[in-house]
Parts: C-alpha cells; structure tokens; sequence
C-alpha cells in the first residue's frame, strides 16, 4: 500500500508496505512481535497500531519490527516518516 500520494508534502518522500505485518493477527494483550516490509523505512519516528503508538526496531530501510500494544478488533497499522504517513495495513486482535 502506498502514502497519500496527492499530498504536496508527501511526494518528494516516499514509503511504502508491501506486505500485511507478519503475523497479521495476535492476541488482544499485545506483546506479538510483528514484522513490516515495504520502502521508506529508515528514521520512521513512530508506529502506531490503529491509535496507539508503539515500540518497534528499524531492521532496515525495507523492514521494521513492531511490538503490538493491548487491543481489540481490528486496527490499521502506520508507520510515521517526515514524508508522512502510510497508508495502513490490518492487523486483527483474537
């Protein structure tokens, strides 16, 4: 999924997810470990699960590591650039 691209803050930065965060689902009191591929990644300041901010590891400009906070249902994950946000990805509380 892309970043709003029609934003003119946004167009010179880009970042993408290629890929649903590995797992895409976990338990409603957090704690999974999850994966995001994609683009842009590098200095990302912050990833949020639906609202909620959360820790996570840039592995690399094409991977971060999240840790999913408590939750339920099911939520769109972001990640945060200075070229903005993503578009979300979902992961679902069980």
């Amino acid at each position: 999924m892309q970043r709003n691209p029609h934003h003119p803050s946004r167009r010179r930065h880009h970042h993408t997810y290629h890929h649903l965060p590995l797992p895409n689902l976990g338990s409603h009191d957090g704690g999974t470990s999850v994966t995001i591929t994609g683009t842009g990644f590098t200095g990302a300041p912050t990833v949020r699960f639906g609202t909620t901010a959360t820790v996570f590891t840039v592995n690399s400009a094409t991977q971060l590591t999240a840790v999913a906070p408590a939750g339920t249902g099911t939520v769109s994950v972001t990640a945060t650039t200075a070229g903005g946000v993503s578009n979300g990805v979902f992961y679902t509380y069980v």
